[in-house]
């Protein structure tokens, strides 16, 4: 523990002397009321410290503490269904503390209750060799989530005792006899943030994220320990497709980190969650969901921890086996507080103020999702999904944060305000979003669902391309100078857009679409095309199949609103094309079989 005094306070940065025995990355305890920071730079024996609460009336003389730890989180029962600062202090515990809506500095709160009670079942005997990441016991933590009690990094042993029952978290639950005695442990742990939790080994992933979303599922898909980036401006609609994510996405547990985004935003999630009920669990959402909310109204400096503290309970759910996600809206807000610290520690700035080393901290960021073997002897397999909303000034993509972003994510959703302005969500414009994971995602969906799935995504893609092209010839000399073949193209294109690519949210049957479904739904589009274009060969006019398709065109349209359990009708609207088409031909005086 080192002592010191503050000589300066700059905003969130308080500059203290004699510190001679801290270390960078100690947690210190700053002035009389005992603020939370964090060393960022050691000169001799001066420390510069990021306070994550309001520095406001502390000033030079006034005492720091260094506890000599990092800055850390607990991983115990007890976190799922919370809702958290960017430094794991639990907002409602905080509350009921303080008797306040706003956060009153210098609070010491536990993260986690040492009050309540857990049912421990052990899953090993006395006598048994553990090592790390292996599983002792299960807590019941919610009704859809089993907490595994693991063994914590470093320690190796025999287990000396264990025991089932009703325990707190910090009662000794299990001992181990190690080389250097027999030590008793809790079902608490700690980690510092800013380091990855040790694997086994890192592993391709090869199975798509299912989101519902059906300009992400078909067009862009994400693989399970993946990372997607979403780009965009104010109002296009990344919050949204965040929430949609994190609401209907095929994971077991989802980490929201809500990083300076607007409050409004943070209290839709804590309104919807609780009332939304899992497609996958037929449980409330929030039985599997973490919330880290750090919102624009809250400290500056305590953004840059809350990136760090999502990944870190994630990396911990994910060592047990689990499939997690974690949401970060938005990093940008994360980099500006990168940028305000840099600032003041008076640092070489790199692209527009942002602090050279940007590019290496988004890096270290994303690279700590991915699919794993865990640490432990079952060889259990866990992922981390990380999408995070990118926020550039204007909707500039070429500014620093996008650009750091998209070297490292593989999946770019491109949201365009003019789309959010058409009232077209999700506004993921389809010719500028890409995913490299297309080819191993679509091979995987083609082999689960039985169809050649990549030539259906290529020829969609194909139609939205040639729809583009088309729309500058329109332009510029009109509808009337195309052919009727491309005509019909932009119709088709026309009706993959609406009919396909744009999505209710706030419509029961429309707000999540499986797999089964989103296949029914673009090849009754293609069937539509192929009919429609075998009219044409034959010689029946554009404008009488136009006319003559407008009632089957109409169902079409209504579609999406066919729920899952009645997906049969999509044949039987296939058929209803079939037979449209067929009509229109014979009337023209063809037919089908010439």
């Amino acid at each position: 523990m080192s002592k010191g005094k503050i000589v300066s306070v700059s905003g969130p940065l308080v500059t203290a002397e004699g510190m001679e025995t801290a270390n960078i990355q100690d947690i210190c305890r700053v002035g009389e009321i005992g603020l939370i920071g964090e060393i960022i730079e050691m000169r001799g024996d001066v420390a510069s410290i990021q306070v994550y609460e309001e520095t406001s009336m502390v000033g030079p003389g006034e005492p720091v503490v260094s506890t000599g730890e990092a800055l850390s989180v607990e991983l115990a029962p007890g976190m799922i269904s919370q809702m958290f600062d960017g430094i794991q202090r639990p907002l409602d515990k905080f509350r009921e503390m303080t008797k306040s809506n706003f956060l009153e500095r210098g609070m010491q709160i536990d993260p986690l209750s040492r009050e309540d009670e857990w049912e421990f079942t052990a899953t090993i005997e006395p006598g048994t060799k553990v090592g790390p990441g292996d599983i002792v016991g299960t807590v019941p933590e919610t009704s859809v989530i089993q907490h595994k009690i693991m063994i914590p990094n470093g320690v190796n042993g025999t287990i000396e005792s264990i025991q089932s029952g009703t325990f707190k978290i910090e009662d000794t639950i299990y001992t181990v006899k190690t080389e250097d005695g027999i030590k008793d442990y809790t079902m608490l742990q700690k980690w510092p943030v800013r380091k990855g939790r040790p694997i086994a080994t890192k592993i391709n992933p090869v199975e798509p994220l299912v989101t519902g979303q059906r300009v992400i599922d078909t067009l862009f898909p994400v693989a399970k320990g993946g990372a997607a980036a979403v780009p965009g401006p104010f109002g296009a609609g990344k919050t949204v497709v965040q929430h949609q994510i994190a609401k209907w996405a095929d994971v077991d547990i989802v980490v929201y980190v809500g990083c300076g985004e607007r409050g409004n935003e943070m209290t839709d999630v804590i309104n919807e969650f609780p009332e939304l009920i899992d497609p996958n669990t037929g449980q409330s959402i929030m039985e599997r969901t973490v919330l880290i909310a750090n919102t624009s109204n809250m400290p500056v400096a305590a953004r840059e921890a809350s990136i760090y503290t999502g990944i870190t309970i994630a990396e911990y759910f994910r060592d047990m086996g689990y499939s997690v996600a974690i949401m970060a809206d938005s990093t940008s807000r994360w980099a500006e507080a990168l940028r305000e610290m840099s600032g003041r520690l008076e640092e070489m700035p790199g692209d527009e103020g942002y602090p050279a080393y940007l590019g290496s901290r988004i890096a270290e960021y994303y690279e700590r999702a991915g699919k794993v073997i865990a640490l432990g002897d079952e060889g259990r397999e866990g992922s981390i999904t990380a999408i995070g909303a990118v926020s550039p000034p204007g909707g500039d993509t070429s500014e620093p944060v996008t650009q750091n972003t998209l070297r490292v994510a593989k999946v770019f959703w491109s949201l365009d305000s003019s789309l959010s302005q058409r009232r077209h969500f999700p506004a993921i414009n389809w010719l500028n979003s890409y995913s490299l994971y297309s080819n191993e995602m679509n091979k995987f969906i083609g082999e689960k669902l039985n169809v050649d799935w990549p030539t259906i995504v290529t020829r969609t893609k194909a139609l939205l391309q040639t729809e583009s092209e088309l729309e500058e010839i329109v332009r510029l000399v009109g509808i009337e100078s195309l052919s009727e073949r491309d005509r019909l193209r932009m119709i088709v294109s026309r009706m993959i857009r609406e009919d396909f690519l744009q999505q209710n949210a706030f419509d029961d049957v429309d707000t999540y679409t499986s797999q089964n479904k989103q296949l029914e739904m673009i090849s009754t589009l293609l069937h539509f095309e192929d009919k429609a274009a075998r009219g044409l060969e034959l010689g029946s006019y554009y404008d009488e199949l136009i006319d003559g398709t407008a009632d089957v065109r109409e169902r079409i349209g209504r579609m999406k609103y066919i729920p899952e359990e009645e997906i049969s009708k999509y044949k039987e609207l296939r058929q209803a094309i079939t037979d449209t088409v067929q009509e229109i031909i014979e009337k023209g005086g063809m037919d089908s079989d010439a």
